[in-house]
């Protein structure tokens, strides 16, 4: 399964995968401290206001961009005749957690609307969790993508 004539440009997909996603990784790691932050502020005033704007700028001009290209590139690579052994395990691994890292990102949307509205949802405590979650995710792409276990 795939479309031949990616096959020349197969390096440049893959460079260009890899810098969306790094730029995604970035946002994901950065907003759920700003988010920790922001929660430990009252609301209203100016502080609150700032990390409004940075929320906003960092979730729409950085992370929303970099997440569609790097799915877009995701997608254009699996089509690439001889990339992905449809037969084995690790593939289905790395997508479920792309899906699982893309729902977290929809997760960290919903909550910057939240602190747009001045709404405090969540603590400073469970954003300083939840900024592991990335991470975690990261860990489990990588070695499938890499190490290939199954």
């Amino acid at each position: 399964m795939g479309i031949e004539a990616l096959s020349p440009y197969y390096l440049w997909v893959k460079s260009f995968h890899l810098m969306a996603v790094i730029a995604w990784m970035a946002g994901l790691f950065y907003l759920p401290r700003l988010y920790v932050y922001h929660s430990q502020i009252a609301p209203g005033g100016e502080e609150s206001a700032r990390f409004m704007k940075m929320e906003r700028l960092l979730l729409k001009a950085i992370m929303n961009p970099a997440m569609i290209a790097t799915w877009i590139f995701g997608l254009l690579l699996i089509l690439t005749p001889g990339i992905v052994d449809w037969t084995s395990g690790w593939w289905l691994t790395k997508f479920a957690s792309v899906v699982a890292m893309t729902w977290f990102h929809g997760t960290l949307g919903k909550a910057r609307r939240d602190f747009a509205e001045e709404k405090r949802v969540r603590t400073g405590r469970y954003w300083r969790i939840m900024n592991e979650v990335p991470t975690l995710l990261m860990i489990i792409i990588v070695i499938m993508v890499i190490v290939k276990p199954f």
